[in-house]
């Protein structure tokens, strides 16, 4: 393009800033939509933008006219290029500084439906609806829609379950359920809320504890099997009781394992039998099954009725058939592997053994995505990548050996048989706290806002005979501890009852306390 052609160009583009202007000017001042032939020249310069960055000859020639402009910004010519690179960065450049003048160019001046951009705007993220808040009052409405923000909650887990229609203001509620997820994740770093310690069962030691959903069950060499609900912090746990009537709590031979589900709880006790009880009919068992070995582990499934029991590398699963009755459902034998099958293609999908030494713990339903947490007698705690069958992350945790494990998104709790339990931040591979207690560590189950775990004795015999006495129970007898991230530290009572109706045992809570006996 010549000099001539260039400065032609500059002065029509100049007559149309102009013209723009002055229709701006003439505009009235409450008119809600922006002027069509407005957009319909803001249309005509990323037009004439896009032909010059394509390395178009001439620029096309704005009309006066409505049908005219439209008609010249849907030809397309393409002379040949005459001019160098130069004249088309500095024709570019000029077309910048004439857009930057320019503080009202209506980009997007088409009227879609309400429905129609509602369904465009739910491919946005919370950020991006923020911005879009903030175009005009129009995309202001469509940005904060109630279906928009309950789709938001519904894909980040916020209120599980229910309908657009049991709230109002879901923004409101995606913001307030953000808050407290940030509250409770600073109370996890920095060591805030309360913790309780469930009550001991006298004359007796704590044998194996388990919880799911905030219920606890643990079992005692005395033969007895209690429940505790923490999300009530009801502390009055009631027995479940034997098969017989006759069966007095303390006759029974000593709780090996208990497991607990949504609806049922399972014991197996040294001389090889199981108790399977049904939560929603009673304190009575509804099965009892004796195991043809000593049973060395125990599960139960979280949602459905199968039970799993180990003997050495023997592995057998009981389920009830049509009529109720309990039975074997399938039988094989384990190594000193992690194995991942899966079970629609019912097929081994990797194999974690790599490691020095055994593993003694393995966490799959509660990681994220395509991670397995593991613990292993080497003392250390690994993660593992599915996808690529490797670790990619392996911290030295416990001095010796790692007794169970647990991970979210971001932190892993790792409990050893030395007694302590840690709290990793494996983004940052960094420990961000730890609490102590005599015993092995035996179980750890912890949620957003909170955390439980159970401390449970080698030996199983008490050496004092003050059986009562609340600092014999904590050196002797096993502890099982309750911690709650959703309360603010500062707002707890000094104290919290104790299971002592009498009115005389106030056991003195303070936050994480150290077993200093």
């Amino acid at each position: 393009m010549d000099d001539h052609s260039l400065d032609d160009f500059r002065r029509r583009w100049r007559e149309e800033l102009a013209q723009a202007q002055a229709l701006r000017k003439r505009r009235r001042p409450r008119r809600p939509e922006v002027a069509p032939e407005h957009g319909e020249q803001a249309s005509g310069y990323l037009a004439l933008a896009q032909g010059l960055l394509e390395g178009a000859g001439r620029p096309p020639v704005a009309r006066t006219t409505r049908a005219e402009r439209q008609d010249s910004a849907s030809r397309s010519r393409s002379p040949p290029a005459r001019e160098g690179s130069g004249s088309r960065e500095q024709l570019v450049d000029q077309l910048i500084r004439d857009l930057n003048e320019m503080d009202d160019v209506p980009f997007f001046d088409i009227q879609l439906p309400y429905e129609l951009a509602v369904s465009i705007f739910q491919y946005l993220d919370r950020k991006d609806l923020g911005r879009c808040a903030q175009v005009s009052k129009t995309w202001k409405v469509i940005a904060e829609d109630e279906v928009l923000w309950y789709r938001l909650c519904q894909q980040d887990g916020h209120l599980p379950g229910s309908s657009i229609s049991d709230h109002s203001h879901w923004k409101l509620i995606f913001q307030e359920c953000r808050a407290k997820e940030h509250m409770l994740r600073t109370n996890w770093k920095n060591r805030k809320g309360a913790v309780s310690e469930l009550e001991h069962v006298a004359d007796a030691v704590l044998c194996d504890v388990h919880s799911h959903d905030g219920v606890v069950v643990a079992g005692y060499t005395s033969g007895d099997v209690r429940v505790w609900d923490t999300r009530t912090w009801d502390y009055m746990a009631p027995f479940l009781g034997s098969e017989s009537e006759e069966d007095e709590p303390g006759t029974q031979p000593y709780v090996s394992f208990v497991r607990i589900n949504n609806s049922l709880a399972v014991a197996a006790y040294e001389d090889g039998f199981l108790n399977i009880w049904d939560l929603r009919t009673g304190k009575h068992p509804i099965h009892r099954l004796e195991h043809n070995a000593r049973i060395q582990a125990l599960a139960l499934g979280r949602e459905d009725a199968t039970v799993a029991t180990a003997s050495a590398f023997d592995v057998v699963m009981l389920r009830p058939n049509e009529e109720g009755r309990w039975q074997a459902a399938a039988e094989f034998e384990v190594q000193k592997l992690i194995l991942i099958y899966s079970l629609e293609a019912e097929r081994c999908l990797s194999k974690l053994g790599n490691a020095l030494g055994d593993f003694t713990c393995v966490n799959l339903r509660d990681s994220p995505p395509n991670l397995v947490v593991s613990g292993n007698m080497d003392r250390r705690v690994r993660i593992h990548d599915l996808r690529t069958s490797g670790t990619t992350l392996s911290l030295s945790a416990h001095q010796l050996g790692v007794s169970a494990v647990q991970m979210d998104d971001w932190k892993v709790v790792s409990g050893g048989e030395e007694g302590l339990v840690s709290v990793w931040d494996y983004r940052m591979n960094q420990k961000l706290w730890e609490v102590h207690s005599r015993h092995p560590v035996r179980h750890i189950a912890f949620n957003s806002h909170s955390l439980i775990t159970a401390n449970v004795p080698y030996e199983r015999v008490v050496r004092s005979a003050d059986l009562d006495n609340f600092t014999t129970h904590r050196r002797h007898q096993g502890l099982v501890h309750a911690y709650e991230f959703s309360v603010d530290q500062s707002s707890l009572p000094l104290c919290r009852p104790s299971c002592d109706t009498t009115g005389r045992g106030w056991d003195l809570v303070l936050a994480f306390p150290r077993d200093g006996v």
